[in-house]
């Protein structure tokens, strides 16, 4: 009776999305992609650009992980592109363009998961595997009055069994829909709207009036502070940038020239640090902030100081970088940090 329920209020009131009106794997697989850590109101438009430039996976597989990164910024979580492009070329060179069609086979793929191979094999394939993503943890956590916390090891293994067991299994494709729909957008964090919730009287927390103390988590690690300085060297129409080498979150996107403190530097030593990163000499009066941001990423907060020179003398980078000149212009056409686009458009509008 619960499944009849939970399908039929989704069948009557489910958003209309793109990528619930096809059996199409690139498809599914591209928005869950995108919609990983992304609400769906933020992740629309760029599913609507990709499909735009790659309506299928060989397309997306040939172009260049630079026009695909470009394509991807603003969404965060770097890595998701990088994964979509390589799997995009695996797909298309090993695998002739032909998605797996079971979840054991989907989850080998980069970037893939066990939520994204779950909902794949489910909205695809019909294949009875349950989805689990923070959405269905909060309805399931509540339903079954499930006190474990969803952030460890222990909790996970607990959910998948309970998602498992709740699973519609003639109907998986239609059920998975229908309880990531009830979270997002009925079993919501705060102020749930439990009055239409179509299983609400068969919810233990509801019921108990617990739902607000679901789900657990443990507590997070501390978000780490950093300190960004960046340099923003203009000679004539031309600006100096670098390409990010591997490793972090913003491998191959390019950037200007900086320098990272874990607290807040003197002025003494920061002048000293420019003049032994970059070659040139600067007194106090010079050192003057262009533009300053915050920007918060999932474990760190980032204070970001930017500061504009046309340096007199040539400068002398004291790494191994590939810093280079270009034209300003062409910075628009690059892929780059959130950061960093935040900037361009606050010189640049």
């Amino acid at each position: 009776m619960t499944h009849k329920k939970l399908i039929s209020w989704y069948i009557e009131n489910h958003r209309i999305l793109p990528w619930r009106e096809t059996k199409d794997p690139y498809t599914i697989w591209l928005s869950e992609i995108i919609l990983q850590q992304t609400r769906v109101a933020q992740g629309l438009p760029y599913f609507e650009k990709f499909i735009q430039n790659y309506p299928n996976v060989l397309l997306l597989a040939n172009d260049s992980e630079q026009n695909v990164l470009k394509l991807w910024q603003g969404l965060g979580y770097y890595s998701r592109g990088r994964n979509l492009h390589y799997t995009a070329k695996y797909i298309s060179n090993e695998l002739n363009g032909f998605f797996p069609t079971s979840y054991k086979e989907l989850i080998k793929l980069k970037g893939i998961g066990t939520y994204t191979a779950a909902a794949i094999a489910s909205f695809a394939f019909d294949e009875p595997v349950a989805v689990l993503d923070g959405n269905v943890f909060r309805v399931l956590s509540r339903f079954y009055l499930e006190k474990e916390p969803i952030n460890t090891t222990n909790g996970k293994k607990i959910f998948e069994s309970l998602a498992s067991d709740f699973l519609n299994k003639s109907n998986p494709a239609l059920h998975n829909q229908a309880i990531m729909e009830l979270g997002a957008t009925i079993c919501l964090p705060k102020n749930p709207s439990c009055q239409n919730c179509p299983i609400a009287s068969n919810c233990k927390a509801y019921n108990l009036n617990l739902i607000q103390n679901l789900p657990v988590k443990e507590k997070k690690l501390k978000v780490k502070s950093k300190y960004f300085y960046y340099f923003h060297f203009i000679k004539g129409s031309k600006a100096v940038v670098f390409k990010r080498p591997k490793g972090g979150i913003w491998q191959n996107l390019y950037d200007l020239p900086l320098i990272v403190y874990d607290e807040v530097p003197s002025l003494d030593s920061l002048i000293i640090d420019i003049e032994i990163n970059f070659g040139i000499k600067l007194n106090k009066m010079e050192l003057k902030p262009f533009w300053v941001q915050n920007h918060i990423l999932t474990h760190q907060k980032i204070k970001a100081t930017f500061f504009q020179f046309e340096p007199k003398n040539q400068l002398k980078f004291s790494d191994e970088l590939n810093y280079s000149w270009i034209n300003q212009k062409e910075i628009h056409s690059l892929p780059v940090s959130r950061l960093f686009e935040k900037y361009l458009q606050f010189v640049f509008g």
